[in-house]
This record gives C-alpha cells, structure tokens and sequence, in this order.
C-alpha cells in the first residue's frame, strides 16, 4: 500500500493565515497539521512510499517540511490559484499519471484532517472485507454541520448503500471524513470517472460515483476527528491539542 496526502487547496477561508503559508503547515497543538498526519501514517506496517499533491504557490513550503520529514515525495501540480486548481481528484490522477501508484492498494488522506482513529487498526478493518474500497466515518452530530459533508447511509454489513456529498436536506448525521483506502482496481477507475466528465473537486464525490459501481464499506472513527477549513475549528483543533500536550489554550488562533 502506499499513502497520497491531498494538499493542494488555497484555503482561501484562513486569509490571510495561509496568504503565504499552506493551511498544512499551520501549527495545532504546537505541532504542523502534517505532523500529525505523518504520525498517523507512520503506524502502517505495510506502507511503502508516502506522496503529497500541492499547488505551485505552496509546493517550495512543503518541499522543505518533506525534506525535513523525509520519506515524503511531494508533487507540484503547477496550478497557481484557486481558479486554475485542478480538484482533489484531479490532483490524484495527476500523480497517477506521473508514477506507479496505480499499480497497488492507495490510502488517500486529506492534509487538513486531524484525528484520533488508529490508521492501523482502519486499515486492518479493511483488509478484513476483502477487495473492496473504505472511507472513514465520523458522527458530527449535527444536522447542520452535515450538509457541509458527503452524507453516507450503511447497510448493515457496513457497505455504503448511498452517499450524498454535501445533501441541502441531511437525514442523518453520519459524514464521511477524507480518508480514504481504496483498493487498487478502484484507483484504476479514477481515469474512467474523470473521463465522464464527473466533479473533479470533492475527493468524496468519486465515492458517491463508485459506491454504486465496486463495493465500498465505511468504518466509524473512534474518538475525535477535525476538518480545518474556517477559523473557529483551526481554533478549535489548537486548543484540544494544545491541553493534550500540556500547553495554555487561546482565545485566538495564533501561529507562535
């Protein structure tokens, strides 16, 4: 197996926070986002090679921590705005299309998803179904924090029966969360979907698209979860981190 970590947004809403630094790099908890993604990554034992998709503006910034990470090879998709950026699924196909990665299973995480969930124990779930794709699952709890997510229904082996990305009218609170194991026949349909002319954007939009097509089954992430896009949950992150590791909490978000 082998791990793409999605960092190619502008995150336009943490302006001017990411005006010249990536939303990856910000510090919760004293630590950058990444770090604490990579850890998580670190506790697969079948992990070969770990990528990172990025942008043009971002790429110099994230090459130097993969330099410093090491065992990280990052990828500049050569956009350099919010409007030229390729899309989620575009930044994956586009290092598909530059390496072997769609030869084997790919664990794809989204570089501003921060969690409690043991990777190792998600990833042996998986293996568990045999030859099917998963993401991870996490209840919001609120209906209106739900129609900013892909809305998924289980059935009752676990395998997605329906999933809806960012529904007007959710039903449920259950969201899928960007992490995603996809096994490797799946990663070949990334090319298909695209052709089709599918959303490039919204990594679980090619889940709704394949659900319906190869089976994909959900795992419910124990403990918390974040999804950093607005101020108040990169706030939010910092602190709970923050009182983890023994430090002061704030009442604004700062990068020092």
């Amino acid at each position: 197996m082998n791990a793409l970590i999605l960092a190619a947004g502008y995150a336009t809403r943490l302006r001017p926070l990411t005006d010249a630094l990536p939303k990856q790099l910000l510090p919760v908890g004293g630590r950058p986002i990444l770090d604490w993604i990579a850890d998580k990554l670190d506790e697969l034992p079948e992990l070969d090679e770990v990528h990172l998709v990025t942008n043009a503006r971002y790429a110099p910034e994230l090459a130097a921590w993969a330099d410093r990470r090491g065992g990280v090879t990052v990828h500049d998709d050569g956009t350099s705005s919010n409007e030229d950026r390729l899309g989620a699924i575009g930044d994956v196909a586009f290092v598909l299309d530059r390496t072997r990665l769609v030869d084997d299973d790919l664990f794809v995480i989204a570089g501003d998803n921060l969690f409690d969930a043991s990777l190792a124990d998600y990833v042996a779930w998986w293996r568990g179904q045999d030859s099917v794709s998963a993401v991870g699952l996490y209840d919001v709890g609120e209906l209106s924090l739900a129609r900013h997510y892909g809305l998924v229904e289980l059935a009752d082996d676990q395998r997605i029966v329906s999933f809806v990305e960012k529904p007007d009218d959710p039903k449920s609170t259950l969201v899928a969360t960007a992490t995603y194991a996809l096994h490797r026949e799946h990663v070949a349909l990334i090319g298909p979907y695209l052709s089709e002319e599918n959303p490039s954007d919204q990594p679980g939009n090619f889940l709704a698209w394949l659900h319906s097509r190869r089976p994909v089954y959900g795992y419910l992430l124990p403990g918390e979860w974040h999804d950093i896009g607005t101020p108040d949950q990169l706030l939010e992150a910092d602190n709970r981190l923050r009182r983890r590791a023994g430090l002061p909490t704030r009442s604004e978000y700062a990068l020092d």
